[in-house]
């Protein structure tokens, strides 16, 4: 698909008749051929298996005392019963029920009453690898692993202080992805931001990814501490009006980087994606990465450190009340039946065709 430029004209867009593919944007599953995060690195310790899952399938992680993490289908072949309450020895997990062993690739090496010679087959295993703090599968295609790995270079650079957050949230992922884009829904947050009124610059749309950009002036209220521990002080009204942020869905990751004015490097830079729990996909857990730039300074930066438990707070009220309201979505959806959202900004409208273009249509 050709790109679409940045266009401001906005009054000149009339919004596409919905389709049948965006109304069941909610019924469309995931891609598995992308790399997903099923937990982060600390709640796995070594010597120790993780119960996890991706999209309705039992996946266990397991961490070696000496090794990398590796993932298995989560049942025992044997009796399929979850491998994750079993003992693991050396670079291998062995079943709590009968002891039948398992390596990092699935293959079954020890049945302690058979002999070598007749072991049966394995289970299934999956691409897994350890970055940023986070711990990925590639549930999909393996021979497709190569090359779809996430940029997460802000998190594991020295110049950036990283948050690491994410909850489960009872809706579908898309929902998720239109909240963060569509910045037109900061009314919803002015006891935390002050009054907000953010201005779309215009938008560019690729075969799998779309890009929007905006700006925002504050019209009342204070700056909140959070704010301004991602900014390094006070913004006026007339700079925070040139102060881009940038949002981007690449399928199926979300990235938001905020340029403050006169500047050519993000002071803010969040990753995150939403990871689906359950087979129907109305459950998901968000996993992100939200790094702010150290500041110069030896000052600035001991103040980003005191100011770190507001930001903290900050964000924590501000992804509370978007949960919410992404739930009652979900369960108007539900008690719809069907896709009954009257859309008319076409940033939205673009991005649930891409993310129905890029998933797995029922």
């Amino acid at each position: 698909m050709d790109t679409i430029l940045f266009n401001t004209d906005d009054t000149a867009e009339v919004p596409p008749p919905v389709t049948a593919q965006l109304a069941d944007a909610r019924r469309v599953k995931i891609h598995p051929d992308h790399w997903y995060p099923l937990a982060w690195s600390r709640e796995l310790k070594p010597g120790k298996t993780l119960a996890v899952r991706f999209a309705g399938e039992p996946i266990v992680l397991v961490r070696p005392q000496d090794g990398a993490v590796f993932a298995l289908e989560n049942r025992c072949a044997h009796r399929q019963v979850p491998l994750d309450a079993g003992v693991v020895t050396g670079c291998a997990i062995r079943c709590h029920y009968h002891g039948w062993t398992y390596d990092a690739s699935g293959a079954c090496t020890d049945v302690p009453y058979l002999g070598k010679g007749k072991l049966p087959n394995g289970v299934k295993s999956y691409p897994c690898r350890e970055e940023a703090g986070l711990i990925f599968i590639f549930p999909g295609d393996p021979d497709k692993a190569a090359g779809h790995f996430p940029d997460l270079s802000a998190a594991a650079s020295p110049q950036f202080k990283t948050r690491r957050f994410g909850r489960e949230v009872a809706c579908h992922y898309s929902f998720m992805h239109e909240n963060l884009m569509d910045m037109n829904h900061q009314f919803m947050h002015r006891k935390q931001m002050g009054q907000v009124r953010p201005r779309y610059l215009g938008r560019r749309l690729g075969e799998t990814w779309l890009e929007v950009q905006y700006t925002f002036a504050r019209t009342g209220g204070k700056q909140p501490l959070g704010e301004t521990a991602i900014f390094g002080g006070k913004r006026t009204a007339e700079v925070n009006d040139k102060d881009v942020m940038t949002i981007r869905t690449e399928y199926p990751y979300q990235t938001l980087r905020i340029i403050p004015a006169g500047g050519d490097a993000p002071v803010m830079d969040l990753w995150i994606v939403y990871v689906p729990l359950d087979a129907e996909q109305k459950t998901i857990r968000t996993f992100g990465l939200l790094s702010i730039h150290k500041p110069k300074s030896a000052l600035g930066r001991v103040g980003l450190n005191i100011g770190w438990p507001a930001l903290i707070l900050f964000t924590e009220r501000i992804f509370k009340e978007d949960r919410w309201i992404v739930e009652a979505e979900q369960a108007a959806h539900d008690a719809q039946g069907a896709n009954w959202n009257q859309e008319v900004f076409p940033v939205i409208r673009e991005l649930t065709g891409l993310l129905s273009r890029c998933g797995i249509a029922p």
